[in-house]
């Protein structure tokens, strides 16, 4: 019975068209999704003179590695960001996974008075903020943070909307299950790092996830913090750097009368990129199936 309204399912010509139409759908979306990635790694091993004359292309024109050249220069400087970059991106993704699960069991607690109210509070700080003044001075002048590669881990940890969306997640496991735990003797800790955790794993690759990235784009407070004399500064200030250097190169240029072809800026940009997002999408596709997951059900869950 069963296998023949299946066949006639699989026989019906809306159900065939709408298929169509969802496959045709998602391959035009997909394309468009890779369109800009492929464009800027083809751009990338441009000449500047075949995009400056010619435009972007999806296949290079004049292959050229100049940008690359340049922005591999300094080979020292560039290990050195990808060192500090990685060890921020996974301790402050360890740490704050830890803080931001902690913070999310103990709000999702029945037997917590306080639980509301502190929800609110968290939720206060995403509405005002204290200014960048202040906030220079707390981690220079208060914290003693300047040119600490702390002033760059620590303000990353906790994050309002986190902690909110791991509560909302964490309400779809039933109380009755900690209550039960309880009884048989457990702890709050035992209860949070033998049941909660392993039940909560969708959400913590999710939230790992927006922590990584988070601390792997991290360059303003590595700006505002790190002086030009550390030697080894993130990846993405490096990359910063070389892009403000090449644009002010390229003024330069102009004021002189120099061909603007002549002075790399637009392919090393698009390098820029190639460095700064290949790392994450190669990591990507290992958590995409918990990143779903969790994000769905952390943003129903209310």
């Amino acid at each position: 019975m069963e296998a023949n309204i299946s066949n006639q399912i699989k026989k019906d010509p809306r159900t065939k068209l709408m298929a169509i139409i969802s496959y045709i759908f998602v391959t035009i979306f997909t394309v468009t999704c890779l369109l800009p990635f492929i464009l800027m790694i083809s751009s990338s091993f441009t000449s500047e003179k075949s995009v400056v004359t010619q435009g972007f292309n999806l296949w290079p024109r004049e292959f050229s590695t100049i940008a690359y050249k340049v922005i591999f220069e300094n080979p020292n400087k560039i290990i050195g960001g990808y060192v500090v970059t990685i060890l921020l991106t996974a301790i402050g993704t360890s740490i704050g996974l830890f803080l931001i699960s902690m913070a999310g069991y103990a709000l999702q607690r029945q037997d917590f008075i306080w639980r509301n109210k502190i929800t609110f509070f968290i939720y206060f700080t995403t509405l005002f903020s204290g200014g960048l003044v202040p906030y220079y001075l707390l981690m220079t002048k208060y914290l003693g943070l300047k040119d600490s590669y702390l002033s760059i881990l620590l303000p990353g940890l906790m994050s309002p909307w986190l902690i909110i969306l791991m509560r909302n997640f964490m309400k779809s496991i039933p109380h009755s299950i900690t209550e039960s735990a309880k009884i048989d003797g457990a702890n709050d800790f035992q209860i949070y790092t033998r049941l909660i955790l392993p039940l909560v794993k969708p959400a913590l690759a999710t939230i790992g996830l927006f922590l990584a990235l988070q601390y792997w784009n991290e360059w303003y407070n590595a700006m505002l913090f790190l002086s030009p004399n550390i030697e080894h500064r993130p990846l993405q200030l490096y990359l910063y750097n070389v892009v403000t250097q090449a644009e002010s190169i390229k003024n330069s240029a102009a004021n002189s009368n120099i061909p603007p072809q002549s002075m790399p800026n637009e392919t090393i940009k698009m390098a820029v990129g190639v460095i700064a997002t290949g790392p994450v999408i190669i990591f990507y596709p290992f958590v995409q199936k918990y990143f779903i997951k969790g994000i769905t059900i952390g943003a129903v869950k209310g």
